[in-house]
């Protein structure tokens, strides 16, 4: 696992036409995921009843890819706004497939696309570049925690 985080409040939702905010995007060593609800102190977490974003995660490898393509290596893996950054993993695989991560249980919801802000958030083009690469939403079927560091995937049936 390469990175978690947690923002208390929404940028870009509901904005529409108007400025982003800009609530922080807080790093974590680690987080606590609530079955049926989102990571505690995160702005979805109670968000809406099922819903398919409870928690996001994204690629490592979409974010070196975006950082090679804009020549900016400095872009932060909290750029995305997605809670979880994990490495090797295809993301996209996991649409539909229930599968745990340390001692948390999570089912795929879907493909977590990327809104017209990411060409104000990164770059011009930015959106474009993370089509079907930005990231997944996910409910989570278990509680426990996530913490950095090994982030082995296990399927479930």
């Amino acid at each position: 696992m390469m990175g978690l985080f947690v923002s208390p409040g929404h940028d870009f939702i509901g904005r529409h036409g108007k400025e982003r905010l800009s609530n922080q995007v807080i790093s974590k060593k680690e987080v606590h995921c609530l079955e049926g609800q989102g990571i505690e102190g995160d702005r979805f977490c109670g968000y809406r009843e099922n819903f398919k974003g409870q928690i996001t995660f994204f690629e490592w490898e979409t974010l070196e890819k975006l950082r090679i393509t804009f020549g900016k290596p400095d872009i932060s893996p909290s750029f995305s706004r997605r809670n979880v950054i994990l490495k090797g993993i295809d993301l996209n695989f996991l649409i539909g497939k229930k599968f745990q991560i340390q001692e948390v249980v999570f089912e795929g919801s879907e493909h977590c696309a990327p809104c017209n802000w990411m060409d104000v958030a990164v770059l011009p083009g930015t959106k474009k570049a993370l089509e079907n690469k930005g990231g997944l939403r996910s409910r989570i079927l278990q509680s426990g925690y996530l913490s950095l560091g090994k982030s082995d995937l296990l399927f479930l049936p």
